[in-house]
């Protein structure tokens, strides 16, 4: 069982002079879950070798047993420091694909071109892939190769909600709103409560909600792939 792990390479929140990247404990998270399950894990990023972090993934008060074994974890961390580089992967080398979250990949992998690609020929090829929290920004561009339509459209999907990211002052800061672009998209989008685990399975699509929702969203792709 091979999985690969697709990971923002930006830093920069907007034009606050502040920074962002993937936050630790939705790449934590599904990290041990899969690691756990005997997978074959591989990282990547559009610019390959160390993604951002966002620094305040790592506020001590926000910490889990999960981002606490990662950053003991000194092969985790070598691995997490030598991504590869997005475009020289290629999904037929895996069986699914999962995209953890943090703003940065609202500006990075939400347009690019080999993110895009990559979930395009997954799905076609009937592998699943899952994103969580700010991730599902990822399938903005997405579309369906047989329709040509929004690969979201008609399909239940979650992501960081309108209501959380208010939550966070960042609703003028971020270039689109999750929640507003899956339902623009056409997707039957679905909450839970601000800051509560929720995922939404359908088809080969797996998406969560927020951080407390990337460990399930991680056995929701393991169940799929027994």
């Amino acid at each position: 069982m091979k999985i690969l792990m697709v990971l923002t390479s930006h830093d920069k929140l907007g034009d606050t002079g502040k920074k962002t990247g993937f936050w630790l404990e939705e790449l934590a998270a599904p990290y041990y879950v899969f690691k756990d399950a005997g997978a074959e894990l591989t990282l990547a990023s559009p610019k390959g070798g160390q993604p951002p972090l966002d620094p305040k993934s790592s506020d001590p008060s926000g910490q889990t047993d999960a981002t606490r074994r990662f950053s003991a974890d000194e092969t985790a961390k070598a691995a997490l420091a030598a991504t590869r580089k997005l475009a020289d992967v290629s999904i037929d080398d895996y069986d699914a694909v999962f995209y953890p979250g943090g703003h940065g990949p609202l500006w990075d992998l939400a347009e690019d071109k080999h993110s895009i690609e990559l979930i395009e020929h997954a799905l076609a090829a009937g592998k699943p892939v899952a994103a969580v929290c700010h991730a599902p920004g990822v399938l903005r561009h997405v579309r369906d190769p047989r329709t040509d339509e929004p690969i979201v459209r008609g399909k239940r999907a979650t992501g960081f909600t309108d209501s959380e990211e208010a939550a966070v002052g960042l609703t003028e800061v971020v270039p689109f709103l999750v929640e507003d672009m899956l339902k623009a998209k056409g997707a039957h989008f679905e909450r839970g409560p601000d800051w509560a685990p929720f995922t939404t399975s359908d088809g080969l699509l797996i998406t969560g909600q927020n951080p407390a929702s990337s460990e399930p969203a991680a056995e929701a792709l393991l169940r799929m792939l027994r």
